[in-house]
């Protein structure tokens, strides 16, 4: 299991070492078209790796759930109750991998500027600006990919603004009962694709009364993005996987014997590779 969100935003890039050498590009070492040309007797350009690029270090992970022996007594599908715990150890680290993208995203983009909502506003013609800026900055051409991941709050209101709402009336009619994040990327230039995050926490302290927010919320990421990406791709970020590591199981007796643990371990670093390449817009709420 992972979070959705988080490949979307930081998809995979599977590689055969937990430290190696990645591509960063910033405002001053920008991703350049190679050229290919090679004269007789002449070198090839190469593609390597500079000493201004950066290294990834998978930093080890590991979640465990413990089975006393008592439940085990209780029943007699013992294989079942360790697949509940894989499902319950999955889905706590897909939720925190996706914060950990999350936080590392918005600190990335830095405040951003806020998206014009008022009655007269295009909502769409703002975010194709920030789409083709996010597509030069990226210098990748058509085989670079746009994503949009769009707060809770930010989807409200962009969903039910007037710009957007009224490209679907005919005739005086309204052409859809609820206007869904599929319909917005086939709204933008490009067919960009959109999600949406979900990702709540207590922001409150232990103790107190609890105050549920959204991670992006009032939020609006455009960034540059590959599906597939690899170690040089200039896409905004990336996670650093060990090749066929991810959530490796496994158990281990207590050291006091009245249990079993089952065990999940992995290896990744999550890692902004074209800072420049992401834009962040912020939408008014109140």
């Amino acid at each position: 299991m992972t979070s959705a969100v988080a490949d979307f935003l930081a998809p995979t890039v599977p590689v055969a070492t937990s430290a190696g050498r990645f591509k960063v590009y910033t405002e001053k070492n920008k991703f350049r078209i190679p050229n290919t040309a090679r004269a007789l007797g002449g070198q090839a350009t190469q593609l390597g790796f500079a000493a201004t690029d950066a290294t990834y270090n998978c930093q080890p992970n590991a979640l465990d759930f413990p089975v006393d022996n008592l439940e085990k007594l209780e029943t007699s599908d013992l294989e079942n109750i360790l697949q509940e715990g894989a499902d319950l150890v999955a889905q706590a680290a897909a939720l925190a991998h996706e914060k950990t993208v999350l936080d590392k995203a918005i600190a990335a983009v830095g405040s951003g500027t806020a998206l014009s909502i008022g009655s007269t506003d295009d909502v769409i013609d703002q975010l194709d600006g920030d789409i083709l800026s996010v597509i030069k900055a990226a210098k990748f051409g058509g085989l670079m990919g746009v994503g949009v991941l769009i707060g809770a709050g930010a989807w409200r209101k962009v969903k039910n603004h007037a710009s957007v709402r009224n490209r679907f009336v005919a005739g005086g009619k309204q052409q859809f009962n609820n206007l869904g994040i599929a319909d917005l990327g086939q709204l933008l230039i490009t067919n960009a694709e959109c999600k949406i995050s979900l990702l709540c926490y207590d922001t409150a302290p232990e103790g107190v009364a609890e105050s549920i927010s959204f991670m992006l919320d009032g939020d609006i990421l455009i960034f540059a993005k590959l599906a597939t990406p690899t170690r040089r791709d200039p896409s905004f970020m990336k996670t650093f996987r060990l090749r066929g590591q991810w959530m490796v199981p496994g158990s281990y007796i207590t050291p006091d014997g009245r249990g079993e643990v089952a065990k999940f371990d992995w290896s990744e670093d999550v890692q902004v590779t074209n800072s420049a390449a992401a834009i962040r817009r912020t939408v008014a709420l109140s």
